[in-house]
Parts: C-alpha cells; structure tokens; sequence
C-alpha cells in the first residue's frame, strides 16, 4: 500500500482512478506480477499481490509509482512529491490469511464510508465489483485461494478488532501475515525476524 504525500488526495476523479489502473495493466506486461485484489481511494491504495521472482515486486511498483507520478504532474502541473514515500508491503500465507487479506482490503470503502447502502462494491474502484462478472481486466487474476460463495456478504461484515490490529501491525512493520510457524520461517527466509517482535499499537490509515 501507497498514500498521499502528508495524506493529501492523490486520486481526484474518475479519470485519475481509470488511469491508475490502466497503469496496474502495463506494469504487468512490463514485469511479471499477478494482482489478487486492489482498492483505490481518495488517498491512498491496496494491492494484494504475487511476484514471481526475488526483485519483482520493487521493480514493479518503482514502476507503476514513477508513472503515476509523472501522469500526475503532467495532468495537474504540478512538481514534487505525490506519495508519502516508498509503499509498504508484508507476505501473505496462502490460505485462509489470503483471504482475510482481501476482506479487509475490499472492506475499505465501506469502512470510510464512502459507500451509502452498506454495500463495498458499490465502490467503483475495487476488485469486488468484478467477481462474477464480464469484462475483468486480464491482469485481474483469481490468485491461489479463490474466494468462496458468498464472499461479497462476508466482505460486508465487519472485520474484528484482532484482525483489524493484525493488519494494522503488518502494514506498519512489514510483518509476515500467517501461521506462526510459516510467519517466521519467511520472516527468517527474507532477513525481517524484527518485524515478528512485539510492539505498541501503530497507528495507520485502513
């Protein structure tokens, strides 16, 4: 996940929204990722996501970061920083913590509120709008854990407290989102045993 530079808008209108993912698609021909689930807001965004190889995932995202950039500031005139600084990212099991993951991140709209009918697909810049649907981007992709009957009901409910801490942590610290064994293998395997250690509640934006 990315934000706006001091939490400022980066996403304006629907243009910005559509040209962002236009952009999500070209990264993926440039360098191969699978995207499993995306939010856009306002300012900031998600992305859940599978590298393929070591070196991909931060080729891919200085990538769709410096074009984002750059479209911004030739459509706005503007100059300096548009995000915060570089994104954040933690590993996901693939399992049921996958799709927890995709929960929380298609929830967001209607955590903030920016849906009416309690509905988060009714959010128009959000992966759960496509599922069961034609016309998918193709780089919109099932991923390894398909998300089950019903999933649009269960996006709707209210994650808990400890899930929505667990996440809280994960984006703060990069901390791997798991099984206890397989969290801290990964975190070994990948040299972040820190982010596995406890801490304060951080506080970041959902």
């Amino acid at each position: 996940m990315n934000r706006g530079n001091g939490r400022a808008e980066v996403f304006h209108n629907d243009g910005d929204y559509a040209a962002f993912l236009g952009l999500i698609g070209e990264a993926c021909e440039r360098v191969p990722v699978s995207v499993f689930g995306y939010c856009l807001m306002p300012n900031h965004f998600h992305l859940v996501v599978r590298p393929r190889g070591d070196g991909d995932l931060s080729r891919w995202m200085q990538w769709l970061m410096t074009s984002q950039v750059r479209r911004y500031h030739r459509h706005y005139h503007g100059s300096g920083h548009v995000w915060q600084g570089r994104f954040k990212a933690f590993p996901i099991q693939a399992d049921e913590h996958l799709l927890t993951v995709l929960a929380y991140v298609e929830r967001n709209p209607l955590r903030a509120k920016l849906v009416k009918r309690g509905k988060a697909a009714d959010w128009s810049w959000l992966s759960l709008r496509w599922w069961g649907k034609r016309g998918r981007p193709p780089w919109l992709m099932d991923g390894p854990v398909k998300r089950p009957r019903g999933w649009a009901r269960r996006v709707n409910l209210a994650a808990d407290k400890q899930v929505r801490e667990a996440m809280e942590v994960c984006i703060a610290r990069g901390r791997p989102y798991g099984g206890d064994r397989w969290s801290k293998r990964v975190a070994s395997r990948l040299g972040i045993e820190s982010s596995l250690q406890p801490l304060g509640r951080p506080r970041v934006e959902p």
